[in-house]
């Protein structure tokens, strides 16, 4: 555990405007992390990006202090101004070895998320190691600290009521949304077609509204989820020249800088003035300022939904004190699974060596011998050696494990 470690900025210290600054693109980040792994002495490494979140966790001998930190955002090569620059130093938060690990895990059990209770967290941050994982930049270490992870996130929504009527940024939404009692027929423009934007559309859906356009960069995306909805599908490029109005706009897109700027939003008026509907999930928000503060709009975005997961954390404070007990249990434990496995790391060559040691045997020293032999004796002789081997090879991790089990 001493080398794990966490440089997070999340809704806790930071505005979601400000941390929308660090969020990288998927086209982006596989270079982005090559930097920090050629630059900084960092063996494996991942991104967690949410709508509240920008976390990157990762080993390293080094100490994480300030001079770390700074060097680690600068090699990431954001292009952050100096007055961005010291205020994420200022806001960023900082775990190390085990106190990394209780983080991760309170993270994926939504402890430290803006709605206590919802589950995406942990397909999130799941889906950001695996793509992580399949680029090569984590290794076997990872692999058990996200084992654990999973793990304890499952024991933690399955024997605590932490997610009983559960909520998330989207449901909020849809609460506000709702609030607003459109018809059902209320033309609904959907841009980005992402997890978010899919969850959105299955309430919208379920409450029968059925006028749906869905915009997004990779066309068959949109087709999909135009197909479960019965809406029209379009590339994101078709935006510019869409003139059949709208009443609401949902968006949530990866784009790390604004989708609708006011050029584009006065074309899809398309000359209408009646007040209109935004639902901004992205960090950062996919909607220019001016656009709000210039036009009627009911504007929903993550920021303003604050205030309800704040009640939703003390409806939910017995639970969470059940889930950290988990969490707990969690760690003593995985100290002696990481016990185990260095053991067979370190062990993982005895297999070998004993092999060595039985084909020098049979074809060096003892050739001699054994070719005087009988088939029947060989056969025997070899039967014998295998089972050596197996005994040689088992015996050793057994007792290793006892040991450790008793030192325990």
């Amino acid at each position: 555990m001493e080398y794990l470690k966490v440089i997070a900025f999340t809704h806790h210290h930071i505005d979601l405007k400000s941390l929308g600054k660090l969020v990288i693109c998927d086209q982006s980040l596989d270079s982005r992390l090559k930097n920090v792994q050629s630059e900084l002495p960092v063996s494996e490494i991942f991104y967690i990006g949410t709508c509240n979140r920008v976390e990157f966790v990762f080993l390293t001998k080094e100490k994480t202090d300030k001079e770390f930190v700074t060097k680690f955002l600068t090699v990431l090569d954001m292009g952050l101004p100096p007055e961005f620059m010291e205020r994420f130093l200022d806001s960023v938060s900082v775990y190390e070895n085990e106190e990394a690990f209780n983080h991760l895990l309170r993270t994926s059990c939504s402890l430290e998320s803006l709605v206590v209770g919802e589950k995406e967290i942990l397909a999130q941050i799941r889906r950001a190691y695996e793509n992580c994982r399949d680029a090569g930049f984590t290794g076997d270490y990872m692999r058990m600290i996200m084992e654990r992870v999973v793990k304890t996130a499952k024991e933690v929504y399955t024997h605590t009521n932490i997610s009983k009527n559960p909520v998330s940024v989207v449901s909020l939404a849809y609460r506000k949304l709702k609030e607003l009692n459109m018809c059902g027929n209320s033309r609904i423009l959907i841009i980005g077609a992402g997890e978010t934007n899919q969850n959105i559309a299955k309430y919208l859906n379920k409450h029968k509204y059925s006028n749906f356009s869905i915009f997004n960069r990779t066309l068959s995306k949109a087709e999909t989820l135009a197909e479960e909805l019965n809406g029209k599908a379009y590339p994101l490029a078709a935006l510019e020249d869409f003139n059949e109005g709208f009443d609401v706009i949902i968006t949530c897109t990866g784009s790390t800088e604004a989708i609708i700027t006011e050029e584009l939003y006065a074309k899809l008026l398309n000359g209408e003035t009646g007040k209109k509907v935004i639902v901004d999930l992205a960090i950062p928000n996919d909607v220019t300022p001016a656009v709000i503060h210039n036009n009627l709009v009911h504007y929903i975005e993550v920021e303003s939904l604050k205030e309800v997961a704040r009640k939703n954390i003390q409806e939910r404070y017995n639970e969470l004190v059940h889930a950290e007990e988990i969490i707990s249990n969690n760690i003593t434990e995985f100290f002696s699974v990481l016990k185990q496995r260095r053991i067979e790391l370190a062990m993982q060559e005895v297999p070998r060596k004993i092999k060595e040691i039985k084909n020098t045997a049979i074809n060096g020293v003892f050739a001699d011998e054994i070719s005087q032999m009988d088939d029947a004796s060989r056969e025997v002789l070899e039967r014998v050696m295998n089972y050596m081997e197996k005994k040689y090879i088992s015996v050793p991790m057994v007792m290793a494990k006892e040991i450790l089990v008793n030192q325990s």
